[in-house]
């Protein structure tokens, strides 16, 4: 029995779902989000409650009914609150400047790296070390700033590097002198 796929998920005002068919699309004060879902899955709309179903207990079913619902619950609460992720960039001479709407990486290398926003993602830069990718997709908004992150994930002997706000780095212990 799915916990999370049971439980409804309440529409707030000013957002809109529409069902059609296997797709549905999502409208609110952001803006618009569609998706495919899968043929299992039914999901229906009442009293501004959507409420997601699933045909039987096979174990592929099982999975996809926890999994729709946090879809769809990640999109209505996309449309009403943009999501964001932050990225801090430590070493010396690393640094970031907006272009627009692409990203300006000094990153330690011979040239710099230019890093173009996907459509929907938009960046801020409060400082030359901070990054901060915003959309209204969760999942975009994710892969946005882990695609970032590999352009110089953070080494674990100085620490240099791109990495989450909310992420620690363990740090080694250098070599140490024979004795």
């Amino acid at each position: 029995m799915s916990r999370i796929g049971n439980k409804a998920i309440q529409v707030p005002q000013g957002v809109t779902v529409t069902i059609d068919g296997n797709k549905i699309t999502v409208q609110g004060p952001k803006g618009t989000l569609e998706r495919e879902l899968h043929k299992n899955i039914t999901v229906t709309i009442e009293n501004n409650e959507i409420k997601v179903a699933r045909p039987n207990d096979e174990a592929l079913n099982k999975s996809l009914h926890g999994l729709t619902r946090t879809l769809i619950n990640n999109m209505v609460q996309g449309v009403l609150n943009e999501y964001t992720r932050e990225l801090q960039i430590n070493g010396v001479g690393y640094r970031v400047q907006k272009q627009g709407n692409n990203l300006n990486l000094t990153l330690g290398y011979s040239h710099p790296v230019i890093f173009e926003a996907p459509k929907g993602i938009t960046f801020d830069v409060p400082n030359q070390s901070t990054i901060i990718v915003k959309g209204i997709d969760k999942e975009l908004v994710g892969q946005t700033a882990a695609n970032i992150r590999t352009k110089r994930p953070p080494e674990v002997y100085r620490g240099k590097g791109i990495k989450y706000a909310e992420e620690v780095i363990r740090r080694k212990e250098g070599k140490t002198g024979k004795k």
